[in-house]
This record gives C-alpha cells, structure tokens and sequence, in this order.
C-alpha cells in the first residue's frame, strides 16, 4: 500500500484544458485501435467520464466481466484493479487486455496468496469453495465458484439449500455477513478490505444523529458494527440503484467515494456524504479511497493505448480452471 501511496503522491495534476485535450486524444486513439475502456466506480470521476463518452463502461465487478465478454473492441483498458484485468482476459482470451495502472493491485487479493490458500482448502475438503471476485486468477482457479458482492446471497442460499458446508474466502467482513442473511454452514478466510475494515460505527453514529433525515448506505465489505446502522446493504451498483429509487434526499455512503461520483451524476438534487473512518484526534474523519484505484488516471490510458503497459497475460491452465468457477457465476446470474 506504502508504494501506492508514494505514486498518487508523485502525481502530477492537469488543468482543465490540459484535460479536455488529453480526454480528446484517448478517444482518438481508442477509435482507431477499436479499443474499449472497462471502468470501475471506484476509479476517479474524470476517467468514469470518460469511459461513458468514449462508449465504454462503469460498472461493479460482475457487470465489468459481462461487458468486457461480449463487447466487440479488439483491446480492452481496464480503468480498476489487477484482478479485474485478469477476470476480463479470463473471459476474452482472444482479446488483448491492459491495465491503465499494472501496479493497482487490491488488499484482498494480496492478502490471499496462493500457497496459502491452498493449504487453507485442502485442510477443509469437505467443503465447496466460494471465492470473492476480488482475488487474483490462481485463486479463482482453486474454487468452485466465483462470487460478487451483488449476487453472493443468492448463490450462497442455492448452495445452503444443497446442505452443502461452504469456504468463503477472502473478505471475513462479506463473509460474515453472507453467514447471517443466509445461515449456511461457512468457514471465513480471514481478510478485509483495507478502505471497508476502517469505517467505524460510533463515528457513523454520531454523524447520523446530527442528520437523522439522511440515509445510510453500507458495503456490505464493511464491519458488522456498520453494517447494523445501514438502511440499505448492498453491492455498488445495489447502493447506486437505491440512492436514485429512494424518495430521501440525503445520504450517508460507507463505501469508497468514488461510487459517489456516480450518485450524483443519477441523482444531481440529493447529497451523498461520506462515512466516517476515523476516530478522535485522526487526521482525516472521511478517507475512503483506496489507494490503487487512485492510481488509474488520463496519463495511464493514454499510456495503456501506446504501447507503455504491459498486457495481461493468465496462463491457459490456470485461466481454464478460472473460467469454470467464474462461468457458474455468469450462468447463475443470467
């Protein structure tokens, strides 16, 4: 994490022309090399803009795979994180995959190595292996099925109702919470995401009961302290989805702020706040942004489109064992 921060902190700023003219070169470029951009709502606002302008995408993890499987581009540029990058190359072998950033990488995906896990699994074989999205390629080849956060529930109560004994790996937090609403037989792996594990419940309590017509919105990768507060739980695009159905005006986001770019482009008269992440004496009271998604800017996709990134590549064995847990998922949700 120390690296990311050292490159966001490097980074130089645009002004605005600087920007415009930038944004125009990227879709030059994607035009003519009939190239793509796969775009995260955690990513920064100007490259989510630009995604949308240039007839890409701004999705959640699931609905990123599912474009980039049946988008028509010859390159896909993956505005997110390293496992999102190999999840679309997974999906489109024969399409060229890059990342704007190769150093984004995610918290949970590092803090589930292969070897690991692995062993974690093989001392537990009696159980069907469920793994988050947010994990590298080699995992997902080592589980039975994928999972996002906006289609878990479901998959885990068709899995429950097979009385079949789950491992969830690698967020304890999702875990967790998947256990409760569904009450399947689950043995976490034990991580957390390092933006969701840092809200904190009795900040978000204070900050409601100084708003209490406001709404709280909770990623369910939160702690379960925060979860309890929420009055909608859900995925991004679930939490997207409510803030523009619900009649409230005001609202409370316990997720990374980058989904709150996306708020208030669909809902433009309401106000989204950030959830607290600090206690007393902290530095910054709000700090949800994870640092490797930071690290996806106009510079990286126009780099990403000139040859200065390296392309995904995942192995065919690993990549064939990936594609099955991660086809289930597909098939599932359909």
């Amino acid at each position: 994490m120390l690296e990311a921060r050292l490159f966001n902190k490097e980074k130089t700023s645009l002004n605005l022309q600087e920007k415009i003219l930038l944004k125009e070169e990227i879709k030059d470029k994607l035009r003519v090399m009939n190239a793509s951009i796969i775009c995260h709502y955690y990513v920064d606002g100007i490259v989510q803009d630009l995604a949308i302008e240039s007839g890409g995408i701004v999705a959640d993890s699931l609905e990123m795979a599912r474009y980039g499987q049946r988008s028509s581009a010859d390159i896909l540029i993956v505005a997110g994180v390293k496992f999102m990058g190999e999840t679309a190359k997974i999906l489109s072998p024969q399409k060229k995959v890059f990342m704007v950033n190769n150093m984004a990488t995610c918290s949970l995906d590092v803090g589930c190595s292969f070897d690991d896990f692995n062993e974690f699994c093989d001392n537990n074989p009696s159980r069907t292996v469920l793994v988050y999205a947010n994990t590298s390629a080699s995992i997902k080849a080592r589980s039975d099925w994928t999972v996002t956060s906006s289609c878990a529930i479901d998959i885990v109560e068709y899995l429950a109702s097979k009385k079949l004994p789950l491992i969830f790996a690698p967020d304890k937090h999702l875990g967790n919470y998947i256990k409760k609403m569904t009450g399947a037989d689950i043995l976490n792996w034990e991580g957390h995401c390092v933006v969701h594990d840092e809200f904190k419940s009795f900040e978000l309590k204070k900050l409601s009961k100084n708003m209490p017509e406001a709404e709280i919105l909770v990623h369910p990768e939160a702690p379960n302290s925060v979860i309890e507060l929420a009055d909608c739980v859900g995925s991004t695009s679930q939490l997207l989805k409510y803030s523009k159905q619900s009649k409230c005006k005001t609202f409370i986001v316990a997720t990374d702020n980058g989904l709150i770019h996306a708020m208030k482009k669909s809902s433009p008269k309401k106000s989204f706040i950030e959830a607290p992440t600090a206690g007393n004496g902290a530095t910054c009271k709000s700090c949800a942004h994870c640092p490797w998604m930071e690290m996806n800017d106009l510079k990286g996709v126009l780099n990403a489109l000139g040859g200065n990134a390296e392309e995904i590549i995942v192995q065919n064995e690993t990549s064939e064992k990936a594609m099955k847990s991660i086809t289930k998922m597909l098939n599932f949700t359909r």
